[in-house]
């Protein structure tokens, strides 16, 4: 049995959503591009303290009331990257219960941050902006610019994302898989599809909640930068993450849910064209490497790849038959490899492999690395809406 469920409100992932500008900001009220802009000195519901708070020069105060805490400090990847911190950062004591920490200027974007309180890492408790995957949790910390960003909700046509529940046989369960339909989408009219994976602790509902991709699919086709498709982003997590033979099951058991399960039941319930070159394969980290290690031997199935700050090690060998494949670039329509700026000497160097590789079997590919960020949602929201979903689909068209 199938259920879905479409989201308005409770999600933010709105259909023909008109969007509001208030003197005032206060949370949830509207989608909001600078929602810890508090303009009217307001606790968040439930809340004894606000934070954190956002200020009109981009720095931003952290506050959190721990009256038995010895020691408090800000931590998180993507939040120490911004302020080029290399060690967390210590609150200072103000009161007898209240500790607070003023930091920025801070470059207008989305970061991930947690607390450390007497050594235990936490999420911000007064923070409503949260995150939500299959790994411990965290805050959110939105620092504004001049108006909505390229992943905000903007007054354009908005598509409409769709939860889907299903009974998978291939992992005797039930599973999971959201799909986004563009502005104005119409059965009468065939649509090209991307699926579109997560990393790993990533769910199904990641790239629509942390990669704003619906958002930023809507404001790249009312800008006339991509073709209306659908995105379908179904949950890649097939095996523990844990497991010891996580690596050795995790490819073929995901190769078995999109040819049994995900592809079939998108092109039985929307109106796609159903054909190799009208599908792409994407994803970012574990995501990647799927596109990769399955996606590549899938050529049946896609023609257009996005490997997103991945690539698999041992890529000679585990994609030798498509690296050597004499027609591979007549099969391939459009193959982006892409890294954020701060990884290509950590973990991007897995991209930066599979990169070298392509270009020593002549594979026609797109590599780029740009957006200022590392291994986080500021690079992956940056490569979906500058490089890879406005290169989809061009072969086809041209």
């Amino acid at each position: 049995m199938m259920k879905s469920i479409r989201f308005g409100l409770a999600l933010g992932l709105l259909t023909g959503a008109v969007f509001f500008t208030a003197h005032a900001q206060q949370a949830h009220v509207n989608l909001d591009w600078n929602p810890q802009k508090n303009s009217q000195n307001l606790n968040p519901f439930g809340a004894n303290v606000i934070s954190p708070e956002v200020h009109d020069d981009h720095r931003v105060t952290f506050r959190l009331k721990a009256p038995e805490a010895r020691q408090v400090q800000l931590t998180g990847g993507p939040i120490l990257l911004a302020l080029k911190a290399d060690q967390p950062i210590p609150f200072r004591k103000e009161t007898d219960s209240l500790w607070t920490l003023t930091v920025g200027p801070v470059k207008p974007d989305m970061y991930v941050y947690r607390l450390i309180v007497d050594g235990v890492t936490v999420v911000d408790p007064n923070n409503t902006l949260t995150g939500f995957s299959d790994q411990p949790g965290y805050s959110q910390l939105v620092v504004h610019g001049d108006g909505p960003a390229y992943y905000d909700a903007r007054n354009v046509p908005h598509g409409t994302v769709t939860r889907h529940v299903y009974h998978s046989d291939v992992l005797n369960g039930e599973r999971e898989v959201y799909v986004y339909t563009p502005p104005g989408y119409s059965p009468k009219k065939k649509y090209p599809v991307l699926y579109l994976l997560g990393g790993s602790g990533e769910l199904a509902s990641t790239w629509s909640l942390d990669g704003r991709a619906n958002f930023i699919a809507d404001n790249l086709i009312a800008e006339g930068k991509a073709e209306p498709m659908i995105i379908a982003m179904p949950n890649n997590q097939v095996v523990h993450r844990m497991d010891p033979r996580h690596l050795e099951r995790s490819f073929p058991l995901f190769e078995q849910e999109l040819r049994k399960h995900i592809v079939p039941f998108v092109d039985k319930n929307y109106s796609t064209r159903a054909d190799r070159r009208s599908r792409a394969l994407a994803g970012l980290s574990m995501g990647g490497r799927h596109t990769q290690l399955v996606g590549f031997k899938c050529l049946d199935l896609f023609s257009s790849f996005g490997c997103l700050s991945s690539g698999d090690p041992d890529t000679e060998k585990n994609s030798a038959d498509f690296l050597n494949d004499p027609d591979v670039n007549r099969k391939v329509d459009f193959l982006f490899i892409g890294q954020g700026t701060h990884e290509v000497n950590t973990i991007g160097r897995r991209a930066v492999a599979l990169h070298e590789a392509l270009q020593k079997h002549n594979v026609r590919h797109e590599y780029y690395v740009g957006g200022d960020g590392a291994h986080d949602w500021s690079t992956w929201r940056h490569l979906l809406y500058y490089r890879f979903l406005p290169g989809l689909w061009k072969a086809k068209n041209q």
